[in-house]
């Protein structure tokens, strides 16, 4: 059944050395393609990047693989749609509170300062103010370790509520409830 040709090129499930160097310079130039396609289109970078990944993973990955890892994706993605990052100095004395049912929360500001050359060519400072809540340990740490004029670093989620003062007036207020702190600075501090 088989066909003999020269020596090193005998037909069989590879097929001959010409088709598969034209395979491999077919796929080359489907990858230059795409690389290109993802170059020109408009949008957000990580998504770009994400949506190819996970093409290729479901293209290769057995039956329902794939889907874990589109699952896997939506988990990353969601939990990067609200994440607050700062780093700046404690503004005012933390305030710490321990409600009724045992919880404890901490209130403070947060200054952030962002440097910047004006029209003038003059160095400027933009700073700007934060509230942050914290609750359980984290607000202990804040409690204990973060005075006033003290530099850390917190992660955590924005939150918007509403309350009426005494006047009677509705207020809004957001947020930054935080969920790590890194202390930053010297020990003396």
């Amino acid at each position: 059944m088989y066909q003999q040709q020269k020596k090193g090129t005998a037909i069989g499930t590879n097929g001959s050395k010409s088709k598969r160097n034209l395979m491999k310079s077919v796929q080359n130039i489907q990858k230059e393609a795409e690389s290109k396609t993802l170059k020109t289109k408009k949008g957000n970078a990580q998504d770009n990047i994400s949506k190819s990944f996970f093409e290729g993973i479901n293209a290769n990955c057995p039956k329902g693989l794939g889907s874990i890892f589109n699952h896997l994706n939506f988990r990353v993605m969601s939990t990067l749609r609200n994440q607050v990052q700062l780093i700046g100095n404690v503004g005012q004395e933390p305030t710490l509170t321990t409600l009724e049912s045992g919880k404890k929360v901490v209130r403070f500001s947060l200054a952030t300062n962002e440097f910047y050359k004006n029209a003038k060519g003059e160095k400027t400072q933009d700073t700007q103010w934060h509230n942050i809540v914290a609750w359980g340990k984290t607000a202990e740490l804040i409690e204990n370790y973060a005075p006033k004029g003290k530099e850390l670093a917190l992660t955590g989620k924005l939150k918007s509520r509403s309350y009426t003062d005494t006047a009677g007036l509705k207020r809004y207020v957001t947020e930054v409830e935080a969920s790590e702190i890194v202390l930053l600075g010297s020990k003396s501090e």
